[in-house]
């Protein structure tokens, strides 16, 4: 039997597509799961063989290469693997990626073992997706997720580089990879920075924000509660408050939730739980050990950024923030989502909100198929220009460009601005279609995120359609 998250996944499929003008068969062909390979392998280490289950799932080859992300986790499994790349299917069809959906998964604690440890088994699960086609930057390109990060992306890249040594796009086999390793700056912060562009975006779209109760497009003091402080939540935390003037009144981690009403410094947050492993003791701040009771907590915007169903049927009717945004994939289950709809808080779904890391991948990708930086063609062309420019204006009004600007204006477009730029702009092009489907009176999507599926759906049924199926 289907695992809830995926049963979930599912039903909100289903309730968008019923809705669409789909050709007969076409529904149950993009809802279902083209096809996932499990391994057990085993490894050597601390004198004996310990054996890995591992998956890696293809929801969908309509575009390819499968892109999707790995996880390290103890309690994972193949259901919970299949729900999370449908969602990368639909996903990367919402947003417009030559993409198909694809997750992958190994069940295991990463803090159970050591970095070299966990080096031999990363490289022994990459041997087995090499040897049965589900690695490689034409066909699978898996990304961190939960319990990864660049250390594991590199040392997946490096194995494949080592067994396939005569592919000169192999680099481009997976992303997320440091920036000595071929990676491309801003890809660590790329989900958290997509929500904060998703939350921006929101509010700038003045109709969005009065169906969720908010008056004006202006985020200083609106208060904000942040569910996990990993790489997503903190990025998006540390956005929207120093540079959005937000109020991180509250963070909930595995040991319990500390509040501060005027506002969390997320930095110094950030090092004191990398120090203590939990966020009890943090200074100027209320812990409390029950962190799920402050889902509940009174705030403008609630950031789930942790795991699967953290807003559920028992907890729904309580929540008491306006605008929930889905930094974390699935949390909320379906029937949830239907209370906070009769509830009124305006949902910002996982489909969009935490889009960024996947954008900034494609980026990647494209970089590393390339074999040229971005900006590397043009910047210096870009800085003559603004000087001609700059010059042309002073000679035109008699005054110089101030001081304190030269510097900014005279620079050229590097690496890192031209990913901002085009993640940016992405999402904002993104968000406009959900915003006109959501309000199209006409339209039977009565949400976000139904406008989601719908546009995701749709996208893909024109794909098979253009190959004729």
């Amino acid at each position: 039997m289907a695992s809830k998250f995926l049963q979930d996944v599912e039903a909100m499929f289903d309730e968008a597509a019923k809705n669409l003008d789909l050709s007969e068969g076409v529904a149950e062909k993009i809802r279902v799961c083209n096809h996932t390979y499990g391994t057990r392998f085993g490894v050597r280490l601390r004198g004996r063989m310990y054996t890995f289950s591992g998956w890696r799932a293809v929801h969908s080859a309509h575009n390819s290469p499968a892109k999707g992300g790995i996880r390290y986790a103890p309690s994972v499994d193949q259901h919970e693997v299949e729900a999370l790349s449908a969602l990368m299917t639909y996903k990367c069809a919402l947003m417009g990626l030559p993409f198909g959906g694809a997750k992958g998964a190994l069940r295991i604690d990463p803090n159970e073992w050591t970095e070299l440890e966990l080096e031999k088994i990363t490289r022994r699960f990459a041997q087995e997706m090499i040897k049965h086609g589900f690695l490689g930057s034409a066909a699978n390109v898996p990304a961190p997720d939960m319990g990864t990060n660049e250390q594991t992306m590199m040392w997946i890249a490096d194995e494949y580089r080592r067994l396939r040594p005569d592919d000169i796009n192999g680099m481009a086999c997976v992303t997320g990879k440091p920036l000595a390793g071929n990676g491309i700056e801003g890809r660590t912060e790329a989900t958290g920075r997509g929500v904060q562009f998703a939350i921006q975006t929101f509010f700038e779209t003045i109709e969005d924000a009065r169906k969720a109760g908010f008056e004006g497009d202006d985020l200083k003091g609106r208060t904000v509660v942040v569910q996990g402080l990993g790489n997503v939540g903190y990025h998006a935390a540390m956005f929207l408050s120093e540079e959005d003037g937000c109020k991180i009144v509250a963070v909930i981690e595995r040991d319990g939730v500390c509040r501060n009403k005027d506002g969390l410094n997320i930095e110094e947050l950030k090092s004191h739980l990398s120090e203590t492993g939990g966020v009890k003791g943090f200074p100027d701040s209320e812990f409390d050990a029950d962190g799920s009771k402050a889902l509940e907590d009174q705030c403008d915007i609630l950031i789930p950024a942790a795991t699967e169903a953290a807003i559920h049927e028992g907890n729904a009717a309580q929540i008491k923030a306006r605008l929930v945004v889905e930094a974390a994939n699935g949390p909320t289950t379906f029937e949830a989502d239907k209370q906070l709809g009769r509830n009124g808080v305006v949902v910002i779904p996982d489909l969009f909100a935490n889009a960024g890391g996947v954008v900034v991948s494609y980026f990647e990708w494209v970089k590393n198929l390339t074999h040229i930086p971005f900006g590397l063609m043009e910047r210096r062309h870009s800085e003559k220009d603004h000087r001609i420019l700059a010059r042309s204006l002073e000679m035109m009004t008699g005054q110089n460009i101030p001081k304190e600007v030269e510097p900014e204006f005279f620079r050229g477009r590097h690496e890192i601005d031209l990913v901002r730029s085009g993640l940016d702009d992405m999402m904002r092009g993104t968000y406009a279609q959900l915003s006109q489907k959501w309000n199209d009176q006409d339209d039977p999507s009565h949400n976000l995120r139904s406008a989601a599926f719908s546009l995701s759906i749709n996208r893909v049924a024109e794909a098979y359609r253009a190959i004729g199926l």
